[in-house]
């Protein structure tokens, strides 16, 4: 047993059940206030509530790769996705995968009324291009005069000093204030691969691919954003590149600038994170974080 999720299949597209993903960054803050997870926050920006976190929208991709590719997925697995509209609490959300070619699929995600919540490519190996490939490439040009992020500059790194590693109880901070635990409690999908008296191939429990950006960003080191001001999720990439991440593994964590841009409503930045075994040296993990910064959030920002 991996997952006991009920997949069906829509000539070869692998589409998953229709759930209700929690919200769990009610309580979330960051530079000291709260975030766009905040219903009052939320309320503030214009927006119809408080969003839930994207990555929780990849745990009802992990049970359709998985049922593609098997293991390998936790090994040598892509997901690329775009984020199209935000998802609230009580909002149900249908997941589907559907495959081009041996090492390539599209996905999706949906809200029972078919409004999209995502869009993105699953892949296995380097060879296919990800959603994020042409995306990431228009945050190489000049984005403009910049009032936010106007402290970034492109190859900007910034090292976590002390390891990171995720056990089933530690607490991940004020970003993410929720445990390992907490989450497999509220994730979508249950896999016996998750737990640690389960079944998992390697022997151990993995992290669940939702949880990588997790460990990618949960620490505080960032780069010199001007704030206060409120932030959210635009794009995002997680590839394991030799994994699995385990849990309870200690792993270094290096976060490189490599895109900036801005739109009508946000200034933007991609930061691309690597986790490394802090013990065997084997890169196992890169997360792609495309983020933007809501213009009105800041209280400095010009007319």
């Amino acid at each position: 047993m991996s997952f006991d999720t009920e997949i069906t299949r829509d000539s070869d597209t692998l589409v998953g059940p229709l759930r209700a993903p929690a919200q769990m960054l009610a309580d979330q803050e960051y530079a000291g206030h709260t975030s766009v997870h905040d219903h009052e926050t939320a309320a503030k920006l214009g927006l119809a509530g408080a969003p839930i976190e994207g990555p929780t929208h990849f745990s009802q991709i992990d049970p359709l790769a998985v049922e593609r590719w098997g293991r390998e997925w936790f090994e040598h697995g892509c997901v690329s996705s775009h984020f199209l509209n935000m998802v609230v609490e009580g909002d149900e959300v249908r997941a589907a995968l559907e495959p081009v070619t041996a090492t390539l699929a599209r996905i999706g995600a949906e809200k029972a009324d078919g409004t999209p919540v995502l869009t993105g490519t699953a892949s296995i190996g380097r060879e296919d291009a990800t959603e994020l490939d042409e995306r990431r490439q228009r945050g190489l040009a000049d984005p403009g005069r910049l009032h936010i992020v106007d402290q970034l500059a492109l190859g900007m790194t910034v090292t976590v000093d002390a390891v990171v590693t995720m056990g089933f109880d530690d607490h991940n901070g004020s970003l993410y204030p929720f445990t390992l635990s907490e989450k497999l409690a509220k994730i979508t999908e249950r896999s016996s691969w998750y737990v640690a008296d389960g079944d998992s191939p390697w022997g151990r429990p993995v992290v669940p691919t939702e949880m990588i950006s997790v460990i990618a960003h949960r620490s505080n080191a960032h780069f010199p954003v001007r704030g206060p001001a409120i932030g959210l999720f635009i794009d995002l990439e997680v590839r394991f590149v030799d994994g699995p991440v385990f849990v309870g593994q200690p792993y270094l964590v290096e976060h490189t600038l490599v895109g900036i841009g801005q739109s009508k409503r946000v200034e933007s930045y991609w930061t691309e994170s690597t986790l490394t075994d802090a013990e065997t040296g084997v890169h196992a993990a890169t997360v792609l974080l495309h983020q933007g910064v809501f213009k009105a959030s800041y209280a400095d920002y010009p007319t």
